[in-house]
C-alpha cells in the first residue's frame, strides 16, 4: 500500500523551474480546477468504497472486512489533500463537518468497551444506534427500525455537541475497525467480521442493523462528496465565489494554506496531542493511520501553492500558479515559501515512513518516546514555519483581512492543562 502511495503522489523535494507568469484570474482558475480534481477523485475513491462495503456485508469474512479497510485507506489520499480548501471557503467550511468531523463519542453508534470516555454531559455518548430501533433524543422518540441516511443525518450533531458525529470517513472508521484499545502500545482497532454476519454467526449483536448503518453511511458519504465535487463544477458556486472576485480567491487560497499549516494540522492535530501524550487526540484513531493523513495534508498545501495536482489515476492537473505571483512580487518570498514546503514534506515523509515501519503514531505520542516525539515534532516545526512565510507571502502580494486559525497548544501552551 505504502509504495504504491509514494508512486502515486511524488514528493516535491526540490524548487521548480520559474513558473509561467499569469494574472490573479488564472491563478484562482487553476485553484478551482485542482479543488474539482480533488473532490472528483475524493468522491470516485468513495464509491469504491461503497462497493467494498456491499461486498462486506453480503459475504462477511476477512478477506472482504480487508478489502473494505483497504478502500477506506485509499479515499483518504485524495480527500485529505483537499483539506486546504477550508477555512477560506464558506461553501467547503459549512458542508465539512458531515464527512470528516472528529473526534467522536462513538458510543452513539454502536458498543464500546466499558469505561470508554465520552465529551462531558453529552447525554447521548452511550446511545447505540446500533442496538436500538426506537431512539430517545431528548423530548423527541425517533424510530430507528431501519437505519437510513436520514436517520444518521438527523443524528450527526444531536443535541448541538460536536462529538456526536454520526456520518463521515471517521463513522466508517469505527465500523471498520473498531475501537483501538491498545492506548499507545502497538495495534489498530481489531473489529471481526463477524460483527457484520447474519445468523448464529454474529458477535456482538445487532450484525443487520451494523450493517445497514454502515452502508447507509457510506451512500451518504458517496452523496456529500458529490454535493461537494458538484460545488466547484463549471457553474458551481463555490467556484464562482473565487474567480468571480479573484482578490477575494487569493484571499481564500492563502487563509486555507495557512489555517490548516498552523493552527490545524501543526496545532490542534499534532502539538496538541503531543503535549498530552494523548493517542485520543490521534486523527485517524482507530485505524492508526494518522500518519497518512498528515502526510497528504501536508500534500494538499504544497498542491495550491504550487498550482498542480497528481490526480488517482496519476494525471496532473496543473496552470498558472499562486507561486507565480509571489515570484514576480518577490522572488525571494516566493523561493523561501517553496523551500519551507518542501522541507516540511521531507519531515511529514519521515513520521510517515516511520509509522509504515512499525511505530504507529500514537505509540509516537507515549510519554518517553523522545525518538517518536522528536518525529512529530519536526513536523510541528516545519508546518509553523511555513505558515510564517505564507504570511510573508500574504504581504509580498499586498492583500489584508486574512487571519490564520490558531491553536492554544501553540499561543497559549498553559491554557492546554488549565
Amino acid at each position: 500500500m505504502t509504495m504504491s502511495l509514494r508512486r502515486r503522489f511524488p514528493l516535491v523535494l526540490c524548487l521548480l523551474p520559474a513558473p509561467v507568469l499569469a494574472g490573479p484570474p488564472e491563478v484562482v482558475t487553476t485553484y478551482a480546477d485542482i479543488a474539482l480534481a480533488t473532490y472528483g477523485d475524493s468522491l470516485s475513491t468513495a464509491q469504491a468504497l461503497r462497493r467494498a462495503v456491499g461486498d462486506l456485508v453480503a459475504d462477511p469474512s476477512p478477506e472482504t472486512l480487508a478489502a473494505a479497510r483497504q478502500a477506506w485507506t485509499a479515499a483518504r489520499v485524495p480527500y485529505q489533500q483537499s483539506e486546504v480548501f477550508r477555512f477560506g471557503n464558506p461553501i467547503v467550511d459549512d458542508w465539512e463537518g458531515r464527512v470528516n468531523a472528529w473526534p467522536l463519542d462513538e458510543g452513539l453508534i454502536d458498543y464500546v468497551a466499558e469505561g470508554t470516555p465520552s465529551t462531558e454531559d453529552n447525554e447521548l455518548a452511550q446511545l447505540n444506534v446500533i442496538a436500538n430501533p426506537v431512539l430517545e433524543l431528548g423530548s423527541e422518540t425517533v424510530d430507528a427500525a431501519t437505519i437510513t441516511p436520514h436517520i444518521i443525518r438527523a443524528l450527526h450533531e444531536a443535541g448541538g455537541i460536536e462529538a456526536n458525529v454520526a456520518s463521515g470517513y471517521h463513522a466508517i472508521e469505527f465500523l471498520l475497525w473498531g475501537q483501538d484499545l491498545n492506548g499507545t502500545g502497538p495495534g489498530a482497532g481489531s473489529r471481526p467480521h463477524t460483527d457484520f454476519m447474519a445468523g448464529a454467526g454474529c458477535t456482538n449483536g445487532n450484525c443487520d442493523r451494523r450493517a445497514q448503518y454502515l452502508v447507509a453511511a457510506t451512500d451518504l458519504l458517496v452523496s456529500d462528496l458529490w454535493e461537494m465535487t458538484d460545488n466547484w463544477e463549471t457553474d458551481g458556486p463555490a467556484r464562482a465565489a473565487v474567480t468571480a472576485d479573484p482578490q477575494a480567491g487569493l484571499r481564500a487560497m492563502l487563509t486555507g494554506m495557512g489555517s490548516l499549516s498552523y493552527g490545524e494540522q501543526a496545532g490542534e492535530r499534532m502539538k496538541l496531542g503531543l503535549m498530552l501524550n494523548d493517542p485520543e487526540e490521534e486523527h485517524d484513531c482507530f485505524s492508526d493511520q494518522t500518519h497518512l493523513s498528515h502526510y497528504h495534508d501536508g500534500l494538499g498545501i504544497q498542491n495550491v501553492y504550487l498550482g498542480r495536482y497528481v490526480r488517482v489515476d496519476g494525471s496532473e492537473v496543473a496552470g498558472p500558479s499562486l507561486s507565480g505571483l509571489v515570484a514576480e512580487a518577490d522572488a525571494g518570498v516566493d523561493q523561501a515559501l517553496q523551500a519551507d514546503l518542501a522541507a516540511t514534506m521531507v519531515a511529514l515523509t519521515a513520521l510517515r515512513d516511520k509509522a509504515e515501519a512499525g511505530m504507529a503514531y500514537d505509540q509516537m505520542l507515549a510519554p518517553g518516546n523522545q525518538e517518536g516525539a522528536a518525529i512529530i515534532q519536526a513536523g510541528v516545526d516545519g508546518l509553523v514555519k511555513q505558515a510564517k512565510s505564507i504570511e510573508r507571502a500574504v504581504a509580498a502580494l499586498g492583500l489584508d483581512g486574512i487571519a490564520f486559525e490558531g491553536s492554544d497548544s501553540l499561543d497559549d501552551p498553559n491554557a492546554v492543562f488549565q
